[in-house]
């Protein structure tokens, strides 16, 4: 070999061991950044000597695949929970002490108190007292159904912002990943940057991905819809100022195709605005349709009864009417009062709640006025405990008593968020599995990478040597010519 190519050799080794030597450094730099993916610059023979070619990045499709649909599954699944756990306690306080349960469980022992002692007013002002707090209940659960619709309606809005930032960020960096493969450059940071870019936007909705040709991506969602072809599909929202009972709220759309909710406590909805719209259009609207029903049957419960004439409203009354309603009547529970000729507070008289007569004479049952007349309250107690007809609409059991349906109706809630609760702990532990597997498979491992620079090291030394041979060499060869 002569001096010529031992110097060659010597000087291609250099430069590959420092250009090793630099991935190696900057793969131990960023050991900690879990979106970053091993580099490696593998070495290729040439004449003489050898070299490090294009640097390349590990990458695992399928796990990342895999990862990706675990954290959209994972992030409707918290959207969800969370949302169950805030509305519980809007609703029915800590313990469900402000459900609509607990009040008529107090109502319904005020009224067996006072039908024992009838011509104790006392014991009928605390019935009284006890009617105002179970509307009380209904009143503030369905402002608080509402007011949290508005607040998800917000949520799903600022959302959907989020998600075309996102596309807008992934546009810039899809653009120059396709740019620099054209051109043979470097572009693993970009793909680093467009893979952490992929996972945000999953967590938003399910996605989908195929590359084309200089590395340019398509993005899909999980049921074909375009969310990103060369350039970002329009994700539009119009949000609304508040709701009330029955509002039915706007639909987001990708691509103009709206994007549907998630259904069931294990829901399979995927991504953060599925999670969200099944909240403010599904579980919210179950649960103000059970309020609803609560009340209706409250109202039917105490209703006054004079036959030939129509059944009256008594205790219990809808604003602004004393008709009974006899189908499930959205908003009803926001909608319903005391009777006030039966409410000291409102200058009426609590006795017409023992004898009957709020809607007139002919509603009278004590008609010969006796104080110790108790057969009405007896029956309205007994009503709270008599099976009625409710609405299947409403999602829970359709023939119970007024008692047991709004007993009923916080089970089905509580069931609900428990559900929710423990697919949030199942699907969040998958997202974290695959997300280790796939950091197994593309992350660096620090000692491993340490390794490497030991045996770049004592190739490094290596040359060295193989330079300083040559150089000696050459001196030998100077001084024998001179």
């Amino acid at each position: 070999m002569s001096l010529s190519s031992a110097l060659s050799i010597a000087q291609s080794s250099l430069l590959t061991t420092s250009r090793q030597t630099s991935v190696v450094s900057r793969n131990v730099a960023d050991a900690a950044n879990p979106d970053y993916s091993r580099r490696t610059a593998p070495v290729v023979s040439t004449d003489p000597g050898a070299r490090a070619v294009q640097i390349q990045r590990a990458a695992n499709e399928q796990l990342f695949r895999q990862n990706l649909a675990a954290l959209s599954a994972w992030a409707g699944q918290s959207a969800l929970s969370g949302g169950l756990d805030q509305l519980e306690l809007a609703v029915n306080g800590v313990d469900n002490a402000s459900s609509a349960s607990t009040a008529i469980g107090k109502l319904h022992e005020a009224l067996q108190l006072y039908a024992t002692s009838p011509s104790n007013q006392n014991a009928g002002t605390a019935v009284i007292d006890a009617a105002r707090q179970v509307v009380r209940s209904l009143n503030e659960g369905t402002d608080a159904i509402q007011k949290f619709r508005t607040d998800t309606d917000a949520q799903i809005a600022t959302a959907v912002g989020d998600l075309n930032s996102l596309l807008s960020q992934f546009q810039d960096v899809n653009t120059a990943i396709v740019s620099g493969s054209r051109s043979g450059a470097d572009v693993s940071d970009a793909l680093d940057q467009r893979d952490a870019l992929l996972k945000k936007i999953g967590e938003y909705v399910p996605i989908s991905t195929f590359t084309r040709g200089d590395n340019d991506m398509i993005i899909t969602t999980g049921d074909g819809t375009t969310l990103f072809e060369t350039i970002p599909r329009s994700v539009s929202f119009q949000p609304l100022a508040g709701y009330a009972a029955g509002t039915q709220g706007n639909a987001v759309y990708i691509d103009n195709v709206p994007l549907k909710a998630g259904t069931g406590g294990d829901t399979d909805a995927g991504g953060k605005l599925a999670g969200l719209i099944q909240l403010r259009d599904n579980v919210t609207v179950t649960m103000q349709a059970q309020l609803d029903e609560i009340a209706r049957g409250l109202i039917g419960a105490f209703a006054e009864t004079a036959p030939p004439n129509p059944d009256a409203a008594g205790l219990f009354m809808q604003a602004g009417t004393s008709s009974i309603p006899s189908t499930l009547t959205t908003g009803l529970a926001g909608q319903i009062r005391v009777n006030a000729a039966m409410d000291p507070a409102a200058g009426g008289n609590v006795t017409l709640l023992r004898d009957g007569g709020a809607n007139g004479a002919a509603y009278v049952a004590n008609t010969s006025g006796g104080a110790s007349y108790a057969d009405l309250l007896i029956g309205y107690a007994n009503r709270l405990d008599q099976p009625m007809a409710f609405s299947p609409a409403a999602g829970i059991n359709t023939t119970v008593s007024v008692t047991t349906y709004s007993a009923s109706s916080i089970g089905w809630f509580e069931g609900i968020r428990q559900q929710a609760s423990t697919a949030a702990d199942a699907k969040e532990a998958l997202a974290t599995r695959t997300a280790e597997a796939l950091s197994n498979d593309t992350g660096v491992n620090v000692d491993t990478e340490m390794s490497l620079l030991l045996d770049l090291e004592h190739t490094y030394q290596a040359s060295a040597r193989i330079l300083s041979t040559v150089n000696q060499m050459l001196d030998s060869l100077m001084e024998a010519v001179r």
